[in-house]
């Protein structure tokens, strides 16, 4: 199977189109308050008939009750669920049987006691391995932090692995060389500014991960 390149938090046509002409296999939506990517419903439904068919379509949520992921759904009709806050496996495995739509889960790692955590997401359809957020963090993702790819050596994932945490044009070859994933994941690394994504920098992230699959 090919590398999977995934482009997170685009809240504009331009940096969607930007992705989808890079070659950027899914395209993910940010629906938590408190990130500068965070998009409307409308919006959202908006981007999503552009892109819908070109790529996967990506919904991010961060401990959302049923109630806003329904909206969600609804607003965007997501080809795939990525939950980044404290879900617990059991919860996973819930709101994967009540919306029907495959699951990602992220996670986050600082050490090799956080994979062993990771380990028992089986209801999963994807694990995404992120850097862990500091301690001060407002968010819990997309702050920029790579971890040490090496603590993947040998982890025996529960669903293909997407890789996530720091990641740009310039490090992510050797992130795929080392941790050698099903996927990566990119957010802050192809922005100008928190939220404002650089068409150039996606191009250069796609281009750099598919020569570094090659």
């Amino acid at each position: 199977m090919s590398l999977l390149v995934k482009i997170c938090g685009l809240s504009t046509q331009s940096s969607l189109e930007a992705a989808i002409e890079a070659g950027a296999d899914m395209v993910g939506f940010v629906f938590f308050a408190k990130s500068p990517r965070h998009i409307s419903l409308r919006e959202a439904s908006a981007l999503g008939q552009h892109v819908r068919g070109r790529a996967a379509i990506v919904a991010l949520t961060v401990d959302a009750h049923e109630k806003a992921i329904a909206g969600i759904i609804d607003a965007l009709r997501p080809d795939l669920l990525q939950l980044h806050g404290n879900e617990a496996p059991e919860r996973i495995e819930y709101l994967r049987a009540k919306f029907n739509l495959p699951l990602m889960k992220a996670v986050g790692v600082a050490r090799r006691a956080d994979l062993e955590a990771a380990q028992a997401y089986c209801a999963a359809d994807r694990l995404l391995i992120d850097a862990k957020a500091p301690a001060d963090a407002t968010l819990p993702g997309g702050n920029g932090l790579p971890f040490d790819w090496h603590l993947l050596e040998g982890f025996a994932s529960p669903a293909p692995l997407m890789l996530s945490g720091g990641l740009d044009a310039g490090n992510v070859g050797e992130a795929i060389r080392v941790a050698r994933p099903a996927g990566v994941d990119v957010s802050s690394g192809v922005e100008r500014a928190p939220g404002l994504k650089d068409e150039a920098m996606i191009a250069a992230f796609v281009r750099a991960a598919r020569a570094a699959a090659a």
